[in-house]
């Protein structure tokens, strides 16, 4: 059943601002003037009646385009938790990972000298004698010719995939005899395709500037094709075979550089599988996995034809063979947008075909904006409270970042040499305000399964996102271009270019991988995104062939959340990265319950951000829990705290309908920004701050970028982290409110105008 939650009645319009203000006090316990509930109201009101709402305050808007400043998003009286959703996970698809594979010991980086295993990684390339180290142009080209030998990186694929077949067991056994020939011929041959990267010296690493050390570490970070982990997994090929034949089913097993595979059942090696899934959703795929568990005196005769089921079951003797560090479901992960009912669209005589004013943006020039003011000049600025300076003044906003003084005291609004990789829906790469941005990189659609894909295939290095609706019976069923929303927030989106909104880190490099389609995303796909993002795996091309990821990621954001203990796959992929030294950026949920039952969120060794509205409070929706490490704006579109008639949500790029004209209040068909709530949008303030940091101390490590984004944090008060003890069981009234209780939920708010000027040198504090 969907529970829906009015916070504020004082929106419909039939209500008058004094009664508006009465049942704020009463449901918020927020003591408002009754003179500013009656603004509020009034501008409410005026909006959802179509009136003209102006802007007075918005610079640049009259003179912006309508495409460039048409936006959607109206002050809701409610929003929608889904109560009864549950984890899914895919059918047929498991992950799992054998047992005793070596982990690489990773020595602690020293500024000014390569560790012994990325000078080994350099010294094995055999690049011409007549090539020298030459000055390395800036990034976003990363590494000149002389160091990387050429701009392609595609390279012979290793054979990855084994098919089991129970209607042979020798010929399966014969094919993984042969795979770990061709593997052994691979890693025989792999230095061969490192030619194409320059021998580089300890001496010509240290005559680098601090910038390319770090693009020539992240180069190194590529994990070789490690013989023990290749051999445990053709290893444990044997056992799923064996396993396999008892439930009478095939399938398919895809090896990995770092020993992770992803098995496939339900083929027969030769003709689609006799089984049926019982799935949910339109392509009958995906089921609850509460709903598909395997006894332990289930035997495989008693499976039948129930494929969801035969996956539970096979899960479940794969653990039990002892031969695996973990097997598990591939479970379905799902945006971090609090869901909302669909919007009204425009009334009739009120809106608008959009075809007014200009007909395109003013765009980017292509090149990364070196701004004469650290103001931006985009039209929607002035709406993006978020990033606004934290106080009550004029141009402030009580649940402001503080973004502006950063920008300005600092002397920067990011730098080339910084990669942010944002695994979620991918974007909209034809968005006006991405398109011609400087700040996207290539990216890479991980997405593996066609049908969630949504674009006709699987993998592939086209990052577009064609939307993820899943189930249109749903009353808030919309694509959600969710990952477009994301990265615009972080810096996809060009900025100063006086067109649409600005982001946090406005000149730093923005990977988009694709790992969220139709319905969620898959689990292992998520995996293998976060490590493609980071520089370790790569994806595979065309005809056998492997890309790596160019711009290895400083920064993973991951604005995504599944109902349930952190995975023992993502726990090891974000391992994986982080001990590189990436950060990892997670949204705490939305579901209102501790971030220990979910993931991201309750893993290891990532930065869990809850939600924050405009008044610096910790959001209705928002998870909370000892794992969460600070707050962020997040938003609340059933809140309009200053009065301006627009909802108190995130205000980001992504393709939107039932739009309005923020000038003149007219409703506008389609447009390219809207406001949205949840920790999906807290996360990427936090991505963004941490890529000014980085782009303000280029040496620091993973560990004092963290350190001083704590120290920079506002001190929260008991009330901020409070709410109605009736939506929180078990957390602790407020001694002095006992209707009120109060959740964990970081140590403070974040603020970057609290972070001193660097001291020369750089460095993380």
């Amino acid at each position: 059943m969907l529970k829906r939650l009015a916070h504020r009645p004082f929106l419909r319009p039939l209500l008058g601002g004094i009664a508006a203000a009465a049942l704020l006090a009463a449901c918020d316990q927020v003591d408002l003037r009754l003179e500013r509930a009656k603004e509020v109201a009034d501008a409410a009101a005026g909006q959802i009646s179509g009136e003209t709402v102006v802007d007075p305050g918005a610079r640049n808007l009259e003179a912006a385009s309508l495409q460039d400043r048409a936006l959607a998003g109206t002050v809701m009286a409610e929003f929608v938790i889904d109560d009864e959703e549950r984890p899914l996970f895919a059918i047929g698809s498991i992950i799992a990972k054998p047992r005793d594979i070596p982990v690489a010991e990773m020595a602690p980086l020293d500024v000014e000298e390569m560790t012994a295993e990325e000078l080994e990684y350099f010294e094995s390339a055999e690049a011409p004698p007549s090539e020298t180290l030459e000055a390395l142009p800036p990034p976003p080209s990363v590494l000149s010719d002389a160091v990387r030998g050429g701009e392609v990186l595609a390279e012979s694929a290793l054979p990855k995939r084994i098919i089991l077949d129970p209607r042979s067991a020798t010929k399966s056994r014969q094919e993984i005899a042969e795979a770990g020939r061709e593997i052994d011929r691979a890693i025989t041959e792999e230095p061969v395709a490192q030619n194409r990267l320059k021998r580089m010296t300890q001496e010509e690493f240290k005559a680098l500037p601090v910038e390319e050390k770090t693009e020539v570490r992240k180069l190194a970070r590529r994990a070789p094709v490690d013989k023990v982990a290749v051999q445990r997994q053709l290893d444990a090929n044997e056992v799923m075979l064996q396993t396999m034949t008892r439930y009478g089913i095939g399938g398919e097993v895809a090896l990995s550089r770092q020993g992770q595979m992803v098995i496939q059942i339900g083929a027969d090696g030769a003709s689609p599988t006799q089984f049926r899934g019982k799935g949910v959703g339109p392509a009958d795929f995906l089921v609850r996995a509460d709903e598909f568990k395997c006894p332990d005196s289930m035997q495989p005769d008693e499976v039948g034809n129930d494929l969801a089921l035969a996956t539970a079951c096979v899960v479940r003797d794969l653990r039990a063979s002892g031969q695996f560090e973990y097997v598990e479901p591939d479970f379905i992960f799902q945006n971090q947008f609090v869901r909302r009912p669909k919007e009204k669209p425009p009334q009739p005589g009120t809106g608008s075909s959009g075809s007014s004013g200009s007909s395109g943006s003013s765009g980017s020039s292509g090149t990364p904006t070196v701004p004469v003011s650290y103001t931006p000049d985009d039209p929607l600025w002035s709406l993006q409270w978020h990033f606004r300076d934290r106080g009550t003044s004029d141009g402030r906003s009580p649940g402001g970042a503080g973004f502006e003084t950063f920008w300005s005291r600092q002397a920067t609004v990011g730098s080339r040499s910084v990669v942010v990789a944002v695994v979620d829906t991918g974007l909209q790469m034809s968005h006006p305000d991405i398109a011609a941005s400087p700040n996207i990189m290539p990216g890479y659609d991980m997405v593996s399964d066609p049908r969630m894909g949504n674009d006709g295939d699987g993998r592939d290095a086209d990052p577009n996102d064609p939307g993820d609706l899943c189930d249109p019976t749903k009353p808030y069923a919309a694509d959600s271009f969710h990952g477009t929303h994301v990265a615009g927030t972080i810096g996809a989106a060009a900025t100063n270019n006086a067109a649409g909104v600005a982001g946090g880190a406005w000149n730093v490099r923005i990977v988009p991988v694709r790992a969220l389609g139709k319905c969620g995303g898959r689990l292992s796909d998520i995996n293998d995104g976060i490590r493609w993002a980071a520089g370790l795996i790569p994806a595979e091309g065309p005809g056998d062939t492997e890309i790596w990821n160019e711009n290895p990621a400083d920064i993973i954001n991951l604005s995504i959340g599944l109902l349930g203990a952190c995975p023992a796959s993502l726990q090891d992929a974000i391992d994986s990265v982080t001990e590189r030294g990436v950060i990892v950026v997670s949204a705490a949920g939305n579901a209102r319950m501790s971030t220990s039952l979910y993931a991201p969120a309750g893993c290891r060794n990532v930065v869990t951000v809850a939600a924050s509205d405009a008044r610096g409070q910790i959001t209705p929706y928002s998870n909370y829990g000892p794992e969460v490490m600070l707050l962020a704006p997040g938003g609340d579109l059933t809140r309009d705290d200053n009065g301006d008639g627009k909802p108190d949500g995130v205000l980001s790029t992504k393709a939107a309908s039932n739009c309005y004209d923020p000038v003149t209040g007219e409703g506008v068909e389609t447009c390219y920004y809207a406001y949205e709530q949840g920790t999906s949008m807290a996360a990427p303030h936090v991505s963004a701050a941490l890529a000014l940091l980085k782009s303000r101390s280029p040496s620091a490590t993973r560990e004092q970028l963290i350190s001083t984004l704590r120290g920079g944090l506002d001190p929260r008060q008991p009330l901020q982290c409070s709410g109605l003890c009736s939506q929180y069981p078990g957390t602790t009234p407020l001694p002095d409110n006992p209707d009120m209780c109060s959740r964990p939920c970081g140590t403070g708010l974040l603020n970057l105008a609290n972070i001193p000027a660097p001291s020369t040198g750089g460095g993380g504090r």
